[in-house]
Formats: C-alpha cells, sequence, structure tokens
C-alpha cells in the first residue's frame, strides 16, 4: 500500500521538527512557521501526522510534545509518482519539474492580474476543442430533463462521495464510511476531530444547495458567496469572515506566491473571475476556470479551494451532465498542480488532472444512473415542496397527516397535480426510516420525537 500523500503545509511541520530531535511544544511550531494558520488548523495538520506515524505525540495538555518518527523514510522524501496512473502531458510535466524544488530554488511571485485580464472567454480556451468534446462525450446524460434532473436522481451517492473526496483533500481522516453514516444517520466517528465532522456537514449543505436551488444558482456573487458561507460554517477563526471577501493578506503553506493583500483589487479581481465565468458558453471550460483563477486569487480568509471545487460544479449541474467529486485524486497531485497556477501561472497540470478526475467521475456515475429506475415527474416537479412538508411534519410532530397534506397541496399546488402529490406524501411519510431522513434535513432526535409522539 503506497504511503498518503502530504500537503506543503504537512511536509513544512516536519522540517521544523527535524530540527528539533528532542520535541517541540505547539507555540514553538507555530512560531516557526512564516504567516502561521489558525491554531486548531495546526493541531490537525500535527494530528494527521502522527496517525501516519509521521511524528509521535508525547505528553497530554500544555505539556504536549511533538517529536520527529524514528521509522526511516518518513519525511516525504519518498513521495508517490502520480504520473504512473494519470497520463500527465508534456506541458504538465514542465510543471512538476518545476513546483517539485526545494521552495529556496523558487522564485517567489505575486498575484499577476494580466493572467486574469488576458483571458477572453469564448476565444481563449484552456480546454481545447477536442477535450471538450471528449468530457461531453463520457458525462453527457439527459439534457432535455429540467437543469438538476440527473443531480437529483444522484443526490444521496453524489452528497457522500463530493464531501467526503473534497474533505480529504484538505487533510481530512473520515472514511468513506465515516462520511455516509455522518450524512446518513448524524453519527459521528469516534476519536476524530470535530472540526472533521463539521467540515463534511457544510459539505453536504452546500451540495444540497447547488442541487435544490440548480435554476437560481449561477456564476454570481451571491452564489459563491453562499457556497463560502456554507463550507466555512463554524470553520473560520473569525466568524464574520463566513461568506465574506477577505480584507486580511493571507499566506500559502509551502509555496512562494503571495496573493493580493488590498481589498479593492481583491474585489474587482473576483467580480473579473465572475463576469467572465458567466460569459464562457461551455460548461467544461466554466469548471476548469473557476478552479485555477478562484483558489488563484484567494478572496476568502481560507476554503478558497473548497469553493473552487464544488463552484466547478455549478455548471455541470445545469447542464445535466455528470458531476465533478474528485474522487481518488492524489493530494499531492493536486496541490503540485495549484502551485504551478500560483507560482508561474501554469494550468496544463491542472488540466490533465482535471481530466483523469472527470473520467472517473462519469465512468462511476453513469454506472450509477443506469441503476436507477427513470424519475417520477411528480417528484422532480415537487421535490422542493416535498422535502419542506415532510420536514416540517416531523419537527413539528404533526399527528393529523393527510389534513396537513392536503392542506399543503391545496395551498401550494396547481389543481391537476395535487391527488398526485397528495398519494407520493402520504406514501413517503408511510415508509419514513431513519436511513432517509437526511433528505429532508431532519435530524435522528427529531425523527424519533415524532415517533413517540404518534405511538402516543
Amino acid at each position: 500500500m503506497s504511503k498518503k500523500e502530504l500537503l506543503p503545509q504537512q511536509e513544512e511541520l516536519l522540517e521544523i521538527l527535524a530540527r528539533s530531535p528532542q520535541g517541540a511544544h505547539i507555540s514553538q511550531i507555530i512560531g516557526s512557521l512564516p504567516e502561521p494558520p489558525h491554531r486548531r488548523t495546526v493541531q490537525r495538520w500535527l494530528a494527521t501526522l502522527a496517525a501516519d506515524k509521521y511524528l509521535t505525540i508525547v505528553g497530554k495538555g500544555r505539556a504536549t510534545l511533538y517529536k520527529p518518527s524514528t521509522v526511516p523514510g518518513r519525511h516525504g522524501k519518498d513521495k508517490e509518482n502520480y504520473g504512473r496512473y494519470i497520463p500527465i502531458s508534456e506541458e504538465g510535466q514542465e510543471v512538476i519539474s518545476y513546483v517539485q524544488r526545494k521552495r529556496a530554488g523558487r522564485t517567489p511571485v505575486g498575484y499577476e492580474q494580466n493572467f486574469l485580464n488576458s483571458y477572453i472567454p469564448n476565444e481563449t480556451w484552456y480546454l481545447d476543442e477536442s477535450l471538450r468534446a471528449h468530457l461531453h462525450h463520457i458525462g453527457d446524460t439527459d439534457e432535455h430533463y429540467p437543469a438538476s434532473t440527473y443531480g437529483r436522481a444522484i443526490l444521496s451517492r453524489l452528497l457522500i462521495d463530493l464531501s467526503w473526496a473534497s474533505s480529504r483533500l484538505e487533510g481530512n481522516t473520515y472514511s468513506r464510511v465515516d462520511t455516509k453514516r455522518l450524512i446518513e444517520l448524524g453519527q459521528y466517528a469516534e476519536g476524530k476531530d470535530a472540526q472533521e465532522a463539521q467540515m463534511i456537514l457544510n459539505h453536504k449543505a452546500a451540495i444540497e444547495l447547488l442541487i435544490d436551488g440548480a435554476d437560481n444558482i449561477g456564476f454570481d456573487s451571491y452564489t459563491f458567496l453562499s457556497l463560502h458561507g456554507l463550507l466555512s460554517e463554524n470553520l473560520m477563526p473569525d466568524p464574520e469572515t463566513s461568506g465574506r471577501l477577505r480584507w486580511r493578506p493571507v499566506h500559502i503553506g509551502g509555496s512562494v506566491y503571495v496573493p493580493l493583500a488590498v481589498p479593492q483589487l481583491i474585489d474587482e479581481c473576483f467580480q473579473t473571475i465572475i463576469h467572465k465565468a458567466a460569459a464562457i458558453n461551455n460548461p467544461f471550460e466554466q469548471a476548469f476556470f473557476i478552479m485555477v483563477h478562484l483558489p488563484y486569487l484567494q478572496p476568502f480568509e481560507d476554503v478558497n479551494k473548497r469553493v473552487s471545487r464544488l463552484g466547478a460544479n455549478i455548471s455541470l449541474i445545469k447542464h445535466n451532465l455528470c458531476p465533478l467529486t474528485f474522487l481518488d485524486v492524489p493530494e499531492r497531485a493536486y496541490i503540485d498542480a495549484l502551485l504551478g497556477v500560483y507560482e508561474i501561472n501554469r494550468y496544463e497540470l491542472l488540466r490533465d488532472l482535471f481530466v483523469w478526475a472527470y473520467e472517473r467521475s462519469a465512468n462511476e456515475y453513469i454506472a450509477v444512473r443506469k441503476s436507477l429506475a427513470d424519475p417520477d415527474p411528480i417528484r422532480l416537479r415537487y421535490r422542493q415542496e416535498m422535502h419542506e412538508l415532510i420536514g416540517d411534519i416531523v419537527r413539528y410532530q404533526h399527528q393529523d397527516v393527510e389534513r396537513v397534506i392536503a392542506s399543503y397541496s391545496d395551498e401550494k399546488l396547481k389543481q391537476e397535480d395535487r391527488p398526485a402529490f397528495v398519494e407520493m406524501v402520504t406514501k413517503e411519510i408511510k415508509h419514513l426510516h431513519v436511513g432517509i431522513i437526511a433528505r429532508y434535513r431532519i435530524k435522528p432526535s427529531e425523527f424519533t420525537a415524532w415517533q413517540k409522539t404518534l405511538e402516543a
């Protein structure tokens, strides 16, 4: 089994500990980092390194020491060669050759605004015509259905896969099984940091926004600020920064790139990115453009990459294309690809990774789609109303269910659709169980209380 890839920030921590063989306190480690991140973030990185036996933890509380592992080869020198299974272009290899140099051998750089300004929608192409055609061919579903029909049909699977894979790229140690239990049953994994569970639940909420609001979301400020607000909930050191563009400088661990620090310029470039993305007429180019330029700008204090990964799915969801879940994407490959964008404005390695990742996602989800029955048109049309109604029935412990359903349908639905809707919701209520209550954003405790009310 190959070793887990290290983030540049984790390698930086190991280099610091290598200079302190007797061990170091977390305050000493943080003090050795240039523009250090939040203490809890460093603790999470250290916990992951300890779990993977890169370091050992001695003592408890304030006396805790972090010591470098004595196991040979545990200092990141034997990185996995992801080029063995991800097809890398000649241009992509050039990017790898540069970003895998030591930091001292790479030139410090700032934000290059011309990289964004020189991009002209529908004239500049990061994905050439043959690549766009290839991606559309493998990701095509039933585009004659309304926006997000495909996403809704595979929602349960998508919530788990994308929440898990995207969180894993941030160093989250939840397994896919842990993620499934958390999302479907509300069960937290033992021995895991509470922040990890929060990260996954935030992904779930953000994905639901994309699916449920497919007709209203898009490449606009509201959508991306909302995505950040959901993905960063309870994870930002300063809660005021959640869902807002940043007004403070940020530091990229492991990189010689220094992002913009002037709030007015950050806002200006953010608006330019959004407007240019909205003008692109190809959904795959839109997705990739966001994956390149949003992390490069770093418009938020944190959670930028997560916003870009979910933002890349907006165009795919709206066009009923297979989603991009990032399953099996190696952390090292993803970080190297972003460093190429950050430090030399080269997107080719990220493009190679994007194409490989989408091929894997499409193969996975086409197989899932074939196993599903054709969606019920009434269920699709009134999915949001059904979820709202069932959630309210359980949360408010309604006992006269038939009356509540009939009253709701009379108020909200067209007359010709009411009988089918009433029948559908009544049937769903009768078969409601703990394994599907996550669809309706019902907590296990709310479901248990409702059941006891019915029994009484």
